[in-house]
């Protein structure tokens, strides 16, 4: 288990449009927005922080699951998530760089981890499907954004969580062996 840098306690209010409110020891840090349409598809969200620029999370045109795009308030890309498959639990995203990959969490219960390709694990989005509480767990540097988008896509999820993922030991790629010393 990594250590945890920061933690976010997300508190859950509504029942169709549904309002997460971040905060961070006791103090308020913002408030995700989530929109449905009729038939309970979600369309997209609003995170508005105390501090900063607004994000807009919206739905990509397609079939696929999960296929959601992040953007600021100025149109400004900041990621996009994408699931290949229909019966896989794999989500991947990416920012500019390398995907990164949210898969469910290697032990018993609800939630979703955050893995980047070499390094492992970055942050968690641990709670109940029915539950009003919410934690997000960073184990790593990461901006806020991408744990903003990571929680929106892991709540949307969350009851698929309920069978263990992988070990994070077997997600990250093999150490290359020492080179022999010549003496």
């Amino acid at each position: 288990m990594s250590e945890i840098v920061a933690s976010y306690d997300v508190r859950v209010s509504g029942l169709w449009n549904t309002t997460h409110t971040f905060s961070k020891e006791g103090a308020p840090v913002g408030v995700l927005r989530v929109r449905r349409k009729a038939p309970g598809i979600v369309v997209g969200g609003e995170f508005t922080p105390e501090k900063g620029e607004c994000l807009v999370l919206r739905r990509d045109p397609g079939l696929l699951r999960s296929q959601f795009s992040l953007w600021t308030d100025n149109r400004e890309w900041l990621g996009s998530a994408l699931r290949w498959s229909f019966l896989g639990r794999e989500v991947v995203l990416h920012t500019g760089s390398k995907p990164l990959r949210m898969l469910p969490t290697p032990r018993p219960g609800f939630g979703w981890t955050l893995q980047a390709p070499r390094t492992g694990e970055m942050a968690r989005v641990l709670g109940r499907p029915l539950g009003r509480r919410r934690r997000v767990e960073v184990t790593r540097k990461v901006d806020f954004e991408l744990v903003v988008f990571a929680y929106f896509l892991g709540v949307q999820i969350l009851p698929e969580s309920w069978l263990s993922g992988p070990s994070l030991e077997a997600l990250l790629p093999p150490s290359a062996p020492a080179e022999p010393s010549s003496t």
